[in-house]
């Protein structure tokens, strides 16, 4: 997670994977078992700032879509980078 005051500033990373392959759709395709983000879109327009809509590609054959809401609290467990830390 980013800082809002400082957006190159990694705040938060998580010590698990986020995205990982499940659906047959991710699973089978041009490269197996493969997921990574490619766009993320802030859902200000659904009145929820703090909701994201993550597009990520399916094993390098489509295009899926996941939803992310960030919780008002982070848990310290994960952090992998010192507070200077950059993007």
């Amino acid at each position: 997670m980013l800082s809002k005051e400082h957006p190159q500033a990694i705040r938060y990373r998580s010590a698990e994977p986020v995205l990982t392959p499940e659906l047959p759709e991710e699973c089978h395709g041009t490269i197996a078992n493969v997921v990574f983000p490619t766009g993320i879109d802030r859902r200000d327009d659904l009145g929820v700032p703090d909701r994201f809509d993550i597009y990520y590609e399916m094993a390098d054959y489509r295009i899926g879509v996941a939803r992310l809401d960030v919780p008002d609290f982070v848990p310290s467990v994960g952090v992998a980078d010192p507070p200077e830390a950059k993007v």
